[in-house]
């Protein structure tokens, strides 16, 4: 944060991982523990499952309404997975991060590397379970799919995992408190980088990082 306790330009976080491992879970434990992160909504064609409302888990939209969007050029990043599109409202994001609120997304890896190309300041973290075991008795316990539905999902995670290895940060999913202490602890370090802390040193020393 700044001098005056307000940061001069949020941050940009994306969160990825593959379907199951627990990213709503580790989402919803870091929202109550820092107010200042807006958690960015983001828009899909696919029907809401058991207890997800519309504008809090995702904004549920048409694929024709989607397809507009894309053509309108509103999306930061969107992806195809399954049948369905997901993406993310550029608008919103901008209007958040220049006041100064660190913005986090929950997107798939293909968009994630389309964040990163576009806002290569992007905090990028990738959530991954403790084993593929595991993940798959995530997916069970959930009993929203079928067999097939859920074999596709692990051969989904397989290959997302290769592609972790991009990201700036990987985090074991092994409890949910652990997993969310970890990304706060990203998230601090991050603020503590040099060049995002040079208004600190425009104030002690005077004039522009330092120089009078």
């Amino acid at each position: 944060m700044t001098p005056t306790g307000k940061k001069r330009r949020g941050e940009l976080i994306v969160l990825s991982g593959p379907s199951g491992v627990g990213k709503s879970t580790v989402i919803a434990e870091l929202l109550s523990s820092r107010r200042d992160i807006y958690f960015s909504v983001s828009f899909t064609t696919r029907q809401p499952r058991t207890g997800e409302a519309d504008g809090v888990n995702y904004n549920f939209v048409s694929r024709q309404e989607f397809q507009r969007m894309i053509a309108d050029g509103e999306l930061l990043e969107f992806a195809e997975f399954v049948g369905n599109y997901y993406g993310t409202s550029l608008k919103v994001i901008r209007e958040q991060l220049e006041r100064g609120i660190d913005v986090l997304l929950d997107i798939d890896v293909q968009g994630a590397a389309k964040v990163k190309e576009r806002c290569a300041e992007a905090v990028t973290i990738f959530l991954i379970p403790p084993s593929l075991e595991e993940l798959s008795r995530r997916l069970h316990s959930r009993n929203t799919d079928n067999e097939e539905v859920i074999e596709q999902r692990l051969q989904r995670a397989r290959e997302e995992c290769r592609e972790s290895t991009h990201y700036d940060y990987l985090v074991v999913n092994e409890t949910v408190v652990s997993a969310a202490g970890t990304i706060l602890s990203i998230l601090e370090a991050e603020q503590c980088r040099t060049p995002k802390r040079l208004y600190f040193i425009d104030g002690i020393v005077g004039g522009k990082n330092g120089q009078e």
